[in-house]
Parts: C-alpha cells; sequence; structure tokens
C-alpha cells in the first residue's frame, strides 16, 4: 500500500512540473493599455501580429504535455496497481503460511498434550505398582517380623523351663557341696595331727643328728653356705670372662660395621690434582703473543701473577706451575680473559689479573657456604668464610680439601647418631678440622696447630678447637668429639679411591681386569666401565658363537673372582653384535 502512494505522490509532481513548463514557454503576459508611448505601442502591436501561430503552438505543446502526462500517470498507475498486487500476493503469502505454521504448531501441541497425557498415565500406573508392590513387600515383612516373634515366644519358653531344672540341679549340688565341706574339714584336723607328729618325729632325727655329727644345724648351714658361695664365685669369674669376650668381640664388629655403614653412606668421587693446570689456545699463533716481544709479556705475566708458564711443543696448549693452587687458578683465570680479549700487553694483564682476583675470592666464598648449606652444621662467623673456601682449591695426596671435609662431616654424623650421640657439634668439629690447610702457605706450624688458633680468634667453640687442634695427636684428645673426629678423618681419607695411593691400586685393578679379559680368543675389545663394577666385552661374531659367549662371560668372571679383591661384586657383559653390509651400484 505504501508503494501506492509513493506512485500517487510521484505523478502529482510531475503534472505539476509540466504544466510549469508549459506555462513558461507562452512568454510574458501583456502590458496594461494604458501609460504607453506609440512607440510602445506599434512594437506591441508589430510584436502581437504572429499571435495565432503562438497560441497554437503553445496550445499542441499543452495538449502533448497533457497526453505524456496522463500516459506517464497511466504507466504509473499500472506499475503501482502491480505492486499493490505483489504486496497483495505477498500478504496472501504470508498469511497462508503463518496459518500453516498455526496449524503446525497447534498439531503439535496436540501431540504434545497427548504424549504428556500417555506419560502421565503411565507414571500413574508405575506409582500404582510401586505402591502395591510396596504395600505387599510390608506385609510380608510385618509377617516375617510376626513369625520371628512367636519363635522368640517359644525359644523363651524353653529357656524358662531350662532354667527352672538349673536351679533344682544347682540346690542339689550346694547340698552336696555341703556334705563335701564337713568331711574336709574333718580330713583337714586329720593332717594337722598328722604334721604334729611328724615335726616331732624331724626334730628329734635333727637332735639325734646332731649328736652324732657334733655339728650345730647352724654351723652345718654355714658350712653348706660357704662351700655353695665358693663355687658359685668360680662359676661367676668364667662367666664374667666370657661374657666380656663375647661384649669386646660384638663390640669390635659393631664399630667396623658403624664405620663401614657411613663410609659407604657418604663416599664420594674424588680427582687426582697436580700442581700443573692446562690451558688449551684457540690456535697455536697465540703463543707468540703470550711470550711478547722479547719475552716482555710472559715475563710480565709471571711477575704479576707469581705462576710461571711453560710453553713447549704441545699444541694448542700451555702450562701453568705453581705450588699454590689459589695463586694458579687466578694465573688461568688472568690467562683465559688475556685470550679472549686478544689484547696482551703488561698493563692489560695487570686488569685481567685484578678481575680474576676478585673472581677467585668470590668463587671461594660461594663454595664455601655452599659447604656449609650441604652439611649443615649452622651459621660460622663471616670472617671464617673467605678462609674455608680456598680449600676448594686445594689438594692433599690427590683429594680435594674441601671435598674431604664435607665427605668427613657426614661420616662424623653417621657415627655420632648410631653412638645415640648429637650429630650436631661432631660434624661442626669434623667439617673445620683441616681449615689450617689453607693458611699452612702463609703459617708455619701444623695445619691442626694453626686451625685451631684460628676458630679461638674467631670466637668458635672450644670443643670444636680442641678436636681441631687433636685430629692428629698433636695433643691428646679429651672428648668423644675430637675421637670421632679422628676416625671420620682416616675413614675419608684411607677409602680406596680417596688419594693417590688407593687410587694407584684401583687404576692396576682395572687394568688387569682388562688384561684378563683382552687374553681370550675372539675379544674385540673391552671396556671397564661404572668405577670397575662393569667389564664389557666386544667379541668378533664370526669367531664366537652365542654359546661361546656364555661361556666366556662365566670363565672371565670365574678368573677375576680367583686373582682379584674389590669390594662389591663385578658384572661380566659379553657383547656379540652381528651386522650385514651390502652395497648398491
Amino acid at each position: 500500500m505504501h508503494g501506492v502512494w509513493y506512485a500517487g505522490i510521484g505523478a502529482a509532481f510531475l503534472l505539476g512540473l509540466l504544466f510549469v513548463l508549459a506555462y513558461s514557454r507562452r512568454g510574458p503576459a501583456p502590458r496594461g493599455r494604458h501609460g504607453t508611448s506609440p512607440a510602445v505601442d506599434d512594437t506591441a502591436e508589430a510584436t502581437r501580429t504572429p499571435q495565432p501561430d503562438t497560441t497554437r503552438n503553445a496550445t499542441a505543446e499543452a495538449a502533448a504535455v497533457r497526453q505524456a502526462a496522463q500516459t506517464e500517470a497511466e504507466g504509473l498507475r499500472r506499475v503501482a496497481e502491480a505492486e499493490a498486487e505483489a504486496t497483495r500476493r505477498a500478504a496472501r503469502i504470508e498469511a497462508e503460511a503463518a496459518r500453516g505454521q498455526i496449524d503446525t504448531v497447534l498439531a503439535e501441541a496436540r501431540e504434545q498434550a497427548a504424549a504428556l497425557v500417555a506419560d502421565t498415565r503411565r507414571s500413574g500406573a508405575a506409582e500404582v505398582e510401586k505402591l502395591t508392590e510396596e504395600l505387599q513387600r510390608q506385609r510380608s515383612v510385618h509377617a516375617a517380623r510376626a513369625a520371628r516373634l512367636d519363635e522368640t515366644e517359644a525359644r523363651l519358653d524353653g529357656q524358662e523351663v531350662r532354667l527352672t531344672q538349673r536351679a533344682a540341679e544347682l540346690q542339689r549340688q550346694v547340698t552336696e557341696l555341703t556334705a563335701d565341706k564337713a568331711a574336709l574339714d574333718a580330713q583337714a584336723r586329720q593332717v594337722q595331727a598328722d604334721r604334729a607328729a611328724v615335726e616331732a618325729a624331724v626334730q628329734s632325727h635333727e637332735h639325734e643328728l646332731e649328736r652324732i655329727a657334733g655339728l650345730t644345724a647352724e654351723d652345718a648351714k654355714a658350712e653348706l653356705l660357704a662351700g655353695v658361695e665358693t663355687a658359685a664365685r668360680r662359676e661367676a669369674a668364667v662367666l664374667v670372662r666370657t661374657i666380656e669376650n663375647e661384649a669386646r668381640a660384638e663390640g669390635t664388629d659393631r664399630a667396623r660395621s658403624i664405620v663401614v655403614e657411613a663410609v659407604q653412606r657418604v663416599a664420594s668421587s674424588q680427582t687426582t690434582e697436580t700442581v700443573v693446570s692446562v690451558l688449551h689456545l684457540p690456535a697455536d699463533d697465540m703463543k707468540g703473543r703470550i711470550i711478547g716481544r722479547e719475552g716482555r709479556n710472559i715475563r710480565s705475566f709471571e711477575a704479576i701473577t707469581g705462576v710461571n708458564v711453560l710453553i713447549d711443543d704441545t699444541p694448542e696448549a700451555v702450562l701453568l706451575s705453581c705450588f699454590d693452587p689459589v695463586r694458579r687458578e687466578v694465573g688461568r683465570l688472568t690467562l683465559e680473559r688475556l685470550i679472549l680479549d686478544g689484547r696482551i700487553h703488561p698493563h692489560r694483564i695487570e686488569e685481567a689479573y685484578e678481575q680474576s682476583l676478585v673472581e677467585v675470592d668470590e668463587l671461594c666464598l660461594r663454595a664455601a657456604r655452599d659447604a656449609v648449606a650441604d652439611v649443615g652444621v649452622g651459621p660460622l662467623d663471616e670472617r671464617l668464610m673467605p678462609t674455608l673456601g680456598r680449600l676448594k682449591y686445594r689438594t692433599s695426596y690427590g683429594q680435594n680439601v674441601l671435598g674431604h671435609l664435607v665427605e668427613t662431616a657426614h661420616i662424623a654424623g653417621v657415627m655420632a647418631a648410631e653412638l645415640g650421640i648429637e650429630p650436631t657439634l661432631v660434624k661442626r668439629c669434623a667439617f673445620l678440622h683441616d681449615i689450617g690447610k689453607a693458611l699452612t702457605h702463609e703459617v708455619e706450624g701444623s695445619h691442626a696447630i694453626i686451625g685451631a688458633e684460628l676458630l679461638r680468634k674467631y670466637g668458635e667453640d672450644e670443643a670444636v678447637a680442641h678436636a681441631v687442634e687433636a685430629h692428629h695427636n698433636e695433643v691428646q684428645p679429651r672428648t668423644v668429639e675430637a675421637v670421632l673426629t679422628q676416625a671420620s678423618d682416616t675413614c675419608s681419607a684411607a677409602r680406596p679411591g680417596a688419594r693417590r695411593e688407593s687410587l694407584e691400586s684401583y687404576v692396576k685393578r682395572l687394568a688387569r681386569i682388562e688384561e684378563i679379559a683382552s687374553a681370550r680368543p675372539g675379544v674385540e675389545k673391552v671396556f671397564a666401565m661404572q668405577a670397575g663394577r662393569e667389564v664389557r666385552v666386544m667379541v668378533q661374531p664370526s669367531e664366537v658363537d652365542d654359546l661361546a659367549s656364555s661361556v666366556m662371560a662365566r670363565e672371565i668372571a670365574k678368573q677375576i673372582e680367583d686373582e682379584l679383591t674389590y669390594p662389591g661384586q663385578i658384572r661380566v657383559t659379553v657383547v656379540r653384535e652381528s651386522r650385514s653390509t651390502e652395497i648398491a651400484h
């Protein structure tokens, strides 16, 4: 409908526009006859002379405009009617669709209502059946309960009858017991009379024995007790000696087991260190830059760091030698800085040396704090930390001293725990017992005495200082902590692989194991792995088959058992690998 209105409005506007155009083409309206000059009138008359033709043209144009307007209006009317008809058809279609949807919704509503009624009926029937079953079950329960009540009443009646019979039986037994008691009283009086007669006979017998032996009863008793006491003392002495021997043997075994357990629980690997450090170079031409012109750089380096630089034919490597491990580490870091920087001259050497010195101090302090935290001995005086950290670069017979202190503290803690002693003080004594080794290059004397004086200087407990000065018997041990410090120090230093002497025998054992395995025919390679606890033997698959490999493993294990002494066990693994390779051309 809106389209029809819009079309009508557009047609009216177009007609008005056409009429305006037609009116404008007819020219201006004639002026009035009054107030004009004769010349003007003549001109106007001359102008109005062709008026009939102009009127006809205007009439024709107006007719044409009207015809065009009518044609346009007719077209617009037809378009408006077509749009109105289309709108009516669309409205009818939408109405029919809406009517269909309404019918569909009504049908669905009817179906849902029917389904709901059916579900309600079914649920009602199910509820009725359930209530019926529940009623029947309640009836069954009540019936069973009534039956149990009847049974209980019958059982109670039977029990009442039995109790009555039992009461009668008990009354009869009471009567019999009364009679028996009277008989027993008579027997007791007879026994007392017999006992009095026997005692009289015994006394007369004792008097007769005393008259015959010439001793009174007291004298005979004293003589008997003296003999028994002598025999008992002799047996007690033998028993005490046996117990002491057993206790001594058991104590020895117990102490040995405590030490072994402590060593097994905290044993750590150690590496053998020497007084020489190897520094790898990026290229051989760096050796010439280290030496410098006429040896200027190497002399400045040795003078500043106190470390000797050994340059030989070893490719891409130089040796740093110094008996002070901290100074050697500072020299190594200094030379590494110079190589990375590329500028090597005396002034740069001094700068690198100062930086390396600060870095080593920080590393020592960090190592000391890590060790204290690992052992768990409580806070230490901060003035002791740098000295303790210097032990990171100190070795004793190839064993790192700081690692030795940590290991000793753990062993001492285990021993103290096994003996029922508070382990904190014992671990503290063991952890600080070799702190004097950090000062042996600067102070003369035994490291035990030096360490004790250092601890007393910084306010450490006297028990700790005594254990430190007594762990090598410079002072006689007076406390349990000092004795345990000695024992744990010995365990850590003497265990296999800890120091150089034991390491040599350990290496010899590994070499002998490899020799035993290599002597078998068909063996290609032998590897001693896991610190000598496993031996892997690679054999030629063409010479040794699977059965022979099993026999070989058994024979190697048997020979190792017969010839070598080692802790634990050694696993022998024979590996036989067969590969087939072809080349495609």
